[in-house]
């Protein structure tokens, strides 16, 4: 097995824009880049298909991408699993790590007591996960597979980083298909 290092950090929040701005203004972390409700073509939540109507906002936080993801639709999720609905409660959910094949990665977290918590395919095929490994970690862990329009997406986030000039909106809105 090879190491799986940490590619992001990712906070459940109520307002992904509003958050991302906030993080931006403590930390200069960012330009942000939104994606409003994230297409899914299936998405199980501990076993039960669901709905999962997703915003997220991806920006560069020094060496890591930071996520923040709200969730637009009502109902049981892998983030009400930590943040229950109408708790008012937010806060870090998960870490990301590349996999390359998640089916298998799931299986092995899972033989370890972390069970899959979700498993989603967007409209694309892109197919990520997460094991819940909150009774170790405190958090869930994100897996997905780096294929080259992930790995291109990630090297966008980082140069936008590098190319960050202070001027202008740091919130950028992105359509994810």
């Amino acid at each position: 097995m090879t190491a799986l290092p940490i590619r992001q950090v990712a906070f459940f929040v109520e307002d992904a824009r509003a958050a991302a701005r906030a993080h931006h203004a403590a930390f200069q972390s960012g330009p942000f880049f939104v994606a409003d409700n994230i297409p899914l073509a299936r998405a199980v939540h501990r076993g039960v298909e669901r709905e999962l109507d997703h915003t997220s906002a991806y920006g560069q936080w020094g060496d890591v991408m930071v996520e923040f993801v709200a969730q637009n639709n009502p109902g049981p999720s892998p983030f009400r699993d930590l943040y229950p609905e109408g708790s008012g409660r937010w806060g870090m959910h998960h870490i990301a790590v590349f996999a390359d094949d998640v089916d298998t990665e799931i299986a092995r977290f899972s033989a370890q007591g972390a069970p899959c918590a979700l498993r989603a395919e967007m409209t694309d095929g892109f197919v990520f996960a997460f094991a819940d490994t909150t009774a170790t970690l405190g958090l869930m862990t994100e897996i997905y597979a780096p294929t080259k329009a992930l790995l291109d997406f990630y090297a966008m986030v980082a140069q936008a980083a590098q190319d960050l000039s202070g001027q202008g909106d740091p919130i950028k809105t992105i359509r994810m298909t």
